[in-house]
């Protein structure tokens, strides 16, 4: 029975021992292996054997990209407005020997090392600036951190601000701010809106007095070609009415029945009319007529 005993002990110690012997790394892990105390090795993806008793794993590392979100951090503008800004940071571990023994609880130094740059670099800018600058903020606290945690075996592929928290009047006083702001493009616009309108109205009166002007002085013109073309018509009959009397060669009788219908016409007015005949041969004769025409007149206005 103390036989069985013994093997039994015997074969728990050799499983143990190949057990604390064999190592399989996952992926993206990493092991950094001591001997007697020693760095030793830096153990990667695969089948891993340790001598028992003096190989150790010193540090398990994980080589994932990893986010941490930091608390809230106290900084105070250019301005001397204090402020909360909370910051995420996103890191990978290139390096696990230097992670292991480069600084004593990197995450916690990261975290002190944000801290600090974020002051640094809030307090070279006024508030305006720091709420409309994130950008700028992301890419130096990168920048720097970056350079910063090189000799931890740290990569910082991005750092983001996640919140800032300014102090409640400051809050108030900007909501303030922004509500007269958005009064005043209210008025702005209402008065370009007005203004306009003023425009359109005038340019509209404009177009209708231009069009009326248009219209009339169109209208005078078609008059006046209407009457032109009217006394040309006129003109053209009597030239063509004369014309037809010459072609007809009329007698000597009829010219003078003619102008005596012509007198005849000329007499009925009231005013004075001097008559000088085309033909002296017939100036008695004249004469005579008129002082006829005259008499019956004067008899008519008795």
């Amino acid at each position: 029975m103390f036989t069985f005993i013994l093997w039994v002990i015997l074969i728990c110690i050799i499983v143990s021992m190949i057990g604390s012997t064999i190592r399989i790394v996952p992926q993206s892990k990493a092991y950094v292996v001591e001997r007697i105390g020693a760095y030793n090795r830096t153990c990667n993806v695969g089948l891993h054997i340790l001598i028992p008793f003096l190989d150790r794993v010193a540090n398990k590392v994980s080589l994932k990209e990893q986010v941490v979100d930091f608390a809230p951090q106290p900084v105070i503008t250019k301005d001397n407005v204090t402020m909360q800004i909370d910051t995420v940071v996103y890191y990978q571990i290139t390096d696990p020997k230097l992670f292991t023994y480069g600084v004593d609880r990197p995450i916690n130094a990261i975290e002190n090392l944000t801290a600090t740059t974020l002051r640094n670099i809030i307090g070279d800018l006024e508030l305006d600036e720091t709420l409309t600058s994130r950008d700028i903020i992301n890419s130096r606290m990168r920048s720097i951190l970056d350079d910063a945690t090189d000799p931890w075996g740290i990569k910082v592929h991005r750092v983001e601000v996640k919140n800032i928290i300014p102090p409640r009047d400051i809050q108030e006083a900007m909501e303030k701010q922004m509500r007269a702001e958005r009064e005043r493009r209210e008025a702005i616009l209402q008065a370009e809106g007005k203004k306009t309108a003023a425009i359109l109205n005038a340019e509209g009166d404009k177009e209708s007095t231009i069009l009326r002007a248009t219209a009339e002085k169109e209208a005078a013109i078609a008059k006046a070609e209407g009457e032109a073309e009217a006394l040309r018509l006129v003109y053209e009959a009597q030239a063509k009415g004369i014309q037809y009397i010459n072609d007809a060669r009329p007698e000597q009788a009829y010219v003078t029945l003619q102008g005596f219908k012509a007198l005849e016409e000329l007499a009925k007015g009231d005013a004075t009319k001097i008559i000088i005949p085309s033909e002296l041969q017939g100036m008695a004769g004249l004469a005579s007529s008129l002082k006829e025409i005259v008499s019956d007149k004067k008899e008519n206005k008795e």
